[in-house]
């Protein structure tokens, strides 16, 4: 998804309004509980937060110029990476083995495979259509943020096809642009 972006890929930045970013807040709020505490300094109710618009229906939720979150469409609010790795336990976990990792760093969506293999590790929590953290078997930070096809039970249940839906990685255009000048 992020592959090749770049800020030249941001079509539109817009200030949104106070309710609006209520509604954002909310959102974000009700999805990831563990921010609770540290939400407001993530989101300053009195410093301006932007939207902004790219190609496929992107959202990029930036304060201070810092992408912190993004959505597509009207789906769930997802961290970046970066948000992520300073808040490693806002989200549901799931594991790939060492030999998934390559992949993953490259792209690729999660196999089935990949994550009930010795090494992977799934929660059984995990419902379908969720954003998930991929962690990779022998490393402490989460390697990409992904969205669930089907619940862990499926994914152990079925073993074949595509797991989870790889939305950004490690080293992505997302990744690679730290602040959105």
């Amino acid at each position: 998804m992020f592959k090749k972006f770049t800020s030249e890929d941001v079509s539109g930045q817009n200030q949104v309004k106070a309710s609006v970013q209520r509604k954002i807040r909310q959102s974000i709020a009700d999805e990831y509980p563990g921010l609770e505490l540290v939400l407001d300094d993530l989101l300053p109710k009195k410093s301006p937060l932007i939207v902004a618009k790219c190609q496929n229906h992107l959202n990029l939720v930036v304060v201070n110029n810092v992408p912190l979150f993004f959505n597509i469409r009207d789906g769930p609010y997802m961290p970046t990476l970066r948000l992520l790795h300073q808040y490693p336990n806002i989200m549901k976990k799931l594991q790939v083995d060492r030999g998934a990792i390559k992949f993953v760093l490259a792209g690729a969506n999660i196999m089935c495979p990949g994550l009930t293999s010795p090494g992977g590790v799934l929660d059984d929590e995990v419902g379908a259509e969720r954003p998930v953290a991929i962690m990779a078997e022998g490393k402490q930070h989460a390697l990409a943020i992904g969205f669930t096809k089907m619940s862990a039970k499926d994914i152990k249940a079925i073993n074949k096809g595509i797991g989870v839906d790889n939305m950004h990685y490690l080293n992505d255009g997302l990744w690679k642009m730290q602040r959105l000048d």
